[in-house]
């Protein structure tokens, strides 16, 4: 079927296709233009999302803004909110709507999840592609209502979106101050214990006695050092002393040779002697001269051994004062060592109690800050969300759109006016060209007699008698 053929069809049954047309067009616009008119009240919030919080500094990652934003939306599509906006206008208290909600339900359930239910099926939530604009739609039969249902719906997202945040930060409050009351009777108790431990030990600073005690233990075991050194020193003497008196020596000792007065009474002895030699030459032993200078010598040679016994008992009594000097500091070294340790055992008792305390007190200034900060944010009452055109009373209807209907119209009349001309162009073929014949019937044609050959005849010919 060439071009020719297709427009002797159209024009054959032109009837038909603006029969169609003209009827498709007249349905449409007659119930378009008895369709119910709806409204849609707009709104649009601006997320100003900066990605920290303005309380703890914690900085949200960029690749969690989209699940941020699609959080935001189902938030604002919930249930919850849409309880908040019957609420908020007191839907459930209309006459109207209470007399609807007993024909739908036969009075059951809960006539404000029934009306949240029922608002959410006109709601319509859009996020901008590139911004973080939220579009906020509301559509209705009344202009008024759909726009005050729009703006209430988004100041419920503001109110959940606040509760959402502040609700779980006052719980998390509430649970911080039992857990600082907690801590501070634990920093009490630490704070006891040392207190009573450091009157039980009457010390209030270990840390300064041990230093002096430990520099006593130094000084005493240097005295020892000392001690020992010279008990072994007189020791080695009485020893000598010892050797010399049995062997009768004991004037070859080098403290009885250094000592001044035994050898100043050997000076005289030996004077005494010289002088006896001279009288024995002299006199008889019965002489008085004699008799004197024999006692001389004899006292002097008792002195001179009372000084020798005097000088050795001095050298033993010195290595007793030493042993017993030596036993001493042996004894006071022992409990001064026992003395610093207990000091040490205390200050690792202080130490440790402090360290405790310290511990507690470090747990409690750090709960407690944190506690500030959550019940900071507890009691904020601002969010991310603004307002950026509230939603205002649509002047005209979104629906029904007369114009692009009848336009439609127009498109789907022609179409199926035209289907409907070839449909009755199949059902009832006709001849209406020379190549219909050669297609169809196969036979060759001759000649063609048009319309206007026709018409110049019967003009030749004339009118008939």
């Amino acid at each position: 079927m060439n071009f020719s053929q297709l427009a002797l069809i159209l024009l054959a049954r032109k009837r038909i296709i603006l029969l169609t047309l003209f009827l498709t067009v007249a349905t449409t616009t007659a119930v378009t233009l008895r369709m119910e008119k709806v409204y849609v009240g707009t709104t649009s919030v601006l997320i100003d999302y900066k990605g920290a919080d303005p309380i703890t500094g914690i900085v949200m990652q960029a690749m969690l803004l989209p699940g941020y934003m699609a959080t935001q939306m189902d938030i604002i599509g919930s249930h919850n909110v849409a309880l908040k906006v019957v609420d908020m206008l007191k839907l459930d208290q209309e006459p109207e709507t209470i007399q609807s909600f007993n024909l739908a339900t036969k009075g059951q359930g809960s006539i404000r999840d029934w009306l949240a239910d029922n608002l959410l099926t006109s709601l319509e939530v859009k996020p901008s592609k590139e911004s973080n604009v939220i579009t906020i739609g509301y559509k209705g039969t009344d202009p008024q209502l759909v726009a005050k249902l729009a703006n209430s719906f988004v100041q419920a997202y503001i109110q959940t979106s606040l509760e959402l945040k502040v609700e779980p930060a006052r719980q998390q409050a509430a649970w911080f101050d039992e857990q600082i009351k907690g801590l501070r009777v634990r920093v009490e108790e630490a704070q006891k214990q040392l207190s009573d431990y450091q009157r039980e030990t009457g010390v209030l600073t270990v840390e300064g006695r041990l230093d002096v005690e430990s520099a006593r233990l130094a000084e005493l075991s240097s005295q020892l050092v000392t001690a020992q050194t010279q008990t072994y020193d007189s020791v080695t003497r009485q020893r000598q002393i010892s050797g010399a008196h049995a062997k009768g020596k004991l004037g070859e000792l080098p403290e009885i040779l250094n000592n001044n007065l035994i050898q100043s009474l050997k000076g005289e002895l030996a004077k005494a002697e010289r002088k006896l030699a001279e009288v024995s030459v002299r006199v008889d032993k019965n002489h008085p001269q004699y008799v004197s200078a024999m006692s001389e010598v004899q006292s002097l040679k008792q002195k001179i051994a009372d000084e020798i016994q005097s000088a050795r008992g001095s050298m033993e009594n010195a290595a007793t004062q030493a042993q017993q000097r030596e036993n001493e500091l042996k004894k006071a070294l022992a409990e001064q060592k026992a003395h610093v340790i207990e000091l040490k055992q205390q200050h690792g008792r202080s130490d440790l109690l402090a360290q405790e305390m310290a511990s507690a007190q470090a747990a409690l200034d750090s709960t407690t800050q944190r506690a500030n900060q959550i019940r900071l944010e507890s009691q904020r009452n601002l969010t991310d969300i603004a307002v950026l055109n509230p939603a205002i009373t649509p002047l005209k209807p979104a629906k029904p759109k007369v114009v692009l209907n009848i336009a439609l119209s127009f498109l789907m009349g022609t179409l199926l006016g035209l289907g409907f001309g070839f449909l009755s162009e199949v059902m009832d073929r006709r001849i209406r060209s020379a190549e219909d014949i050669t297609g169809s019937l196969g036979l060759p044609v001759l000649a063609v007699i048009s319309a206007a050959s026709v018409s110049r005849a019967g003009r030749r010919r004339g009118p008939s008698k």
